[in-house]
This record gives C-alpha cells, sequence and structure tokens, in this order.
C-alpha cells in the first residue's frame, strides 16, 4: 500500500530512506542526548547502522516506510522517521522512530517532516488514526507531539523492556481523520 516517493515542502525533505543517506544518518546521530529515550542507538558505528539499515528499516514495505530527514536549503541529512504499523483493515498507522540531530532540534525540521507524513497518511492513503508513542518521561517528545495536535490517550505502564533490563511506560497519542482538516490549517500556519 505504501508508494516510496519523495515529499517536501519549501524547508524540509523526506526522502525514501537508502544507502546513499546512510553516511549522513551516522553524522546526525551522534550526539548522545540523541539516544537518551529512544531504544537503541542504531548510529554507534557504520556497521551497526548498516546492520539497523538492512534488518529493520527495510522490513516489510507493505507495513512501513522509513524516510531519511533532509534540510532542503544545506542538503544536510538531518535524521529519519517512519509511518509504521500499518493496518489496511482498520485504516490506521503509527508515526516514530524519529531521530533528529541535536543540532537542529527545537527548528523547523520535525514540523515540516510531521505535516508530511500526516499529509500522506491521511490524504494519500485515506488512514483515519494516526498514532505517537513516546516513553512518559520523554517530555520533549511529548511537547512536540502536543503541539503537532495529537490527543493524549493515556499511559500504558510497562509495555516496553528495553535494552538495559528496564521497562519503558509508553505515552500514548492519536490524530483521527475528523481532527485532520484543523491541524492540517494550524500546521501550515506555522510552516
Amino acid at each position: 500500500m505504501f508508494t516510496l516517493q519523495t515529499h517536501y515542502t519549501n524547508k524540509v525533505i523526506l526522502e525514501p530512506l537508502n544507502h546513499k543517506h546512510l553516511n549522513g544518518l551516522y553524522k546526525a546521530g551522534q550526539h548522545p542526548n540523541i539516544w537518551q529515550w529512544i531504544l537503541s542507538n542504531y548510529t554507534k558505528s557504520p556497521a551497526i547502522l548498516n546492520e539497523w539499515f538492512l534488518t529493520q528499516a527495510q522490513f516489510n514495505k507493505n507495513e512501513q516506510v522509513v524516510f531519511a530527514i533532509i534540510d532542503k536549503n544545506t542538503k544536510q541529512i538531518v535524521g529519519t522517521t517512519r509511518l509504521f504499523k500499518l493496518d489496511t483493515h482498520n485504516l490506521s498507522a503509527e508515526i516514530g522512530h524519529t531521530f533528529i540531530s541535536n543540532d537542529w532540534q527545537r527548528t523547523y525540521i520535525n514540523s515540516h517532516a510531521k505535516y508530511l507524513l500526516l499529509n500522506y497518511a491521511f490524504e494519500k492513503l485515506r488512514l483515519v488514526r494516526i498514532s505517537f508513542n513516546t516513553h512518559e518521561n520523554n517530555k520533549r517528545s511529548r511537547n512536540a507531539i502536543t503541539r503537532l495536535g495529537a490527543r493524549f490517550e493515556g499511559v500504558a505502564h510497562k509495555d516496553r523492556l528495553l535494552s538495559d533490563g528496564n521497562f519503558r511506560s509508553t505515552a500514548k497519542f492519536s490524530i483521527v481523520d475528523d481532527q485532520w482538516p484543523d491541524i492540517k490549517l494550524q500546521l501550515e500556519g506555522r510552516l
């Protein structure tokens, strides 16, 4: 159901992730603060990044599409994001597995990237629900998701086992198709 295509605004390009992006993605992922709340740091080395690309980023193209996030002006790869867990029966998916280079956080990058994914999900794929999940203590991510217009749905306690042996409780958010027209206008006003 996913079509591999490039999406762009006047400031951000989302390109389906391919091998040519890996060097830039490796550079974008070097600041340790990026990985505080993400399940695993796949930019620790070029070898780990390549393994992640082959085994996770390319996993089942009918269920997910992974994008490189590129700053349009500098052509710099500044991170990655994806639309995944596509459920064609229930017309839903999740947006996440996003990381943005420390230098580009709290800029226009995230708003533009999420706008592009939401627009693609609701207007091209005709989905009715998009969900977002983050660590319950990741205030920066929770604030960014809320700024998009997503509705907080609650916390799923101890729902993910982390690599360090601890459990993550997940803050859950959503946007549904009925909300999209208003959210779209608000996002376009900020872009």
